[in-house]
């Protein structure tokens, strides 16, 4: 297998690293927009409600995700891989029928997903609350379902189409409307504003979506049901593995919060959701950017393990690099990035939110691996392997959580992404002769132990000779990388200082 450093002089070498750095600027630079105005967001409410409101927030905003993931049947995922296969062939016919069965799809399964939720209420609001006394707000989160299904299938379009630009557009105008109105709905009522707000979410993310979509240029024919049946039923053949993917997946997390909270109360899955959002703030950025584009350039050549396998050691390489210091920063500024964005009620979930950065910065090993699963259409690998992974994370919290308390949490994260990664190494080395370019074991070996140093170093120091450990690690980890990706840049673009730096 080729080695994923561009050749000297390699022009094709360089602009497939150029395409991925291009692509992570234009969705990353659409995340940090969003992560402006999800800081806002949560600061606001957790001002307003404090760390039991935030958890109860989170707790609904799981409801919702788990009725989606469940209903959608994984439409969605299946479709971008669809999508992304038709516009491959240029076959404009193949791709008007994918885009008809993936639209009426999401509707048909968003309207069922809508009236699950609203006659399974009472028992969910029970089985998650404890009580039936959330039962309204419950039911009222339909409408939010069946908006997010909606919107899900228009964003699967764009990005099957690959059309990175407007998915980043889009992701925008969606934050920024969403903040606009959720806001002022929870500082007027208050808890009984929670809901609400999600639902304006939902019809700010479909309406931004429909606004795109729109753009996309389909051949319009009439389409009878036995020709949209093949489709859909591949549809659904390839989606039910993305499902089953998503619904364990959050279904973990949704688990793990009841585990907390029944464990130690409201507030502890305040401090929860608080960290898990905070720790997957910088690596989300990256791992949003590497299931947007890389994903369906992927899907594209996996028939071809070496250029699939050149593919993953590529976007490895440049998702360590620029996970590195973030995670490392994090780590260091833990208390203080919890004061910056909620509020100095959450700095007791500062070590709990340390090992989910662990957990975080291996999962940003393992991702790109585990799209060659998909790429490839394993669904039964991809289902058994999803299965497990969620048995194995809420069993940990489950074990882990009533003897460390709310750091339990972490750590069972932690412990799963260690299992995990190894795992699906084993799986992709199998399937597709995967092995790690000498360059990512190098980097591996300069990020892991490092990130391992800080969080160590918090756990047995005090606070400012562990401090000062962690911002030495931010610096040399910054400028190891800064200098490593200045590399994958066009030289004539670089000043002559820079050059002879990098060089």
């Amino acid at each position: 297998m080729r080695s994923s450093t561009p050749p000297e002089g390699g022009v094709s070498g360089r602009q497939t690293y150029v395409q991925i750095l291009k692509s992570t600027a234009q969705i990353g630079g659409s995340s940090v927009v969003n992560i402006a105005f999800g800081i806002i967001r949560n600061k606001a409410i957790a001002v307003l409600l404090g760390p039991a409101g935030v958890g109860l927030m989170s707790l609904y905003s799981s409801i919702a995700d788990l009725t989606q993931n469940l209903s959608g049947l994984g439409i969605q995922s299946s479709g971008v891989r669809q999508i992304a296969v038709a516009a491959g062939s240029g076959d404009e016919n193949k791709i008007a029928l994918t885009v008809t069965v993936l639209r009426r799809m999401s509707i048909l399964l968003g309207l069922l997903g809508a009236l699950l939720l609203a006659g399974l209420a009472g028992p969910i609001s029970e089985f998650t609350f404890g009580n039936r006394q959330q039962s309204a707000g419950v039911a009222l989160l339909a409408i939010a379902v069946f908006f997010r299904s909606v919107s899900a299938g228009q964003a699967a379009l764009i990005q099957g189409m690959r059309r990175i630009s407007d998915l980043a557009r889009m992701g925008m105008l969606a934050a920024f409307f969403s903040t606009v109105i959720s806001i002022p709905l929870v500082y007027l009522f208050q808890e009984r504003g929670i809901v609400p707000s999600l639902v304006a979410m939902a019809v700010a993310s479909v309406l931004t979506s429909w606004w795109y979509s729109r753009k996309v240029q389909i051949s319009a024919s009439p389409m009878t049901v036995a020709q949209m049946w093949p489709e859909t039923a591949m549809l659904l053949k390839l989606g039910v593995a993305f499902m089953a993917s998503g619904f364990l997946t959050v279904g973990a997390t949704y688990a793990v919060r009841i585990i907390v909270m029944r464990q130690a109360g409201m507030e502890a899955a305040g401090m929860y959701q608080a960290a898990w959002a905070l720790a997957g703030l910088y690596t989300g950025v990256i791992l949003q950017a590497l299931g947007a584009d890389f994903y369906p350039r992927l899907t594209a050549v996996a028939q071809d393990n070496p250029e699939c396998n050149r593919l993953v050691n590529e976007q490895a390489e440049i998702s360590m690099l620029l996970a590195g210091p973030g995670v490392i920063a994090t780590l260091t500024l833990a208390p203080l990035v919890m004061t910056i964005f909620y509020s100095a009620e959450f700095n007791a979930a500062a070590n709990l939110l340390r090992w989910l950065c662990l957990g975080m910065m291996l999962r940003v090993v393992a991702w790109p691996m585990g799209f060659v699963v998909l790429a490839k259409g394993a669904q039964q690998i991809f289902f058994w392997t999803e299965v497990a992974a969620a048995i194995v994370h809420v069993g940990l919290a489950w074990l882990l959580v009533p003897v460390l308390g709310l750091n339990g949490s972490g750590a069972a994260f932690f412990v799963l992404y260690v299992w995990h990664s190894v795992l699906t190494y084993v799986i992709v080395r199998r399937i597709s002769g995967f092995r790690w370019s000498a360059t990512n074991l190098r980097l591996g070996i300069v990020f892991l132990p490092m990130v391992g140093a800080v969080f160590c170093a918090f756990s047995f120091l005090s606070f400012w000779p562990a401090t000062s450990i962690g911002l030495a690690a931010v610096v040399l980890s910054g400028l190891y990388s800064l200098r490593s990706l200045l590399k994958f840049c066009p030289p004539h673009l670089l000043p002559a200082p820079i050059r002879r730096w990098v060089a």
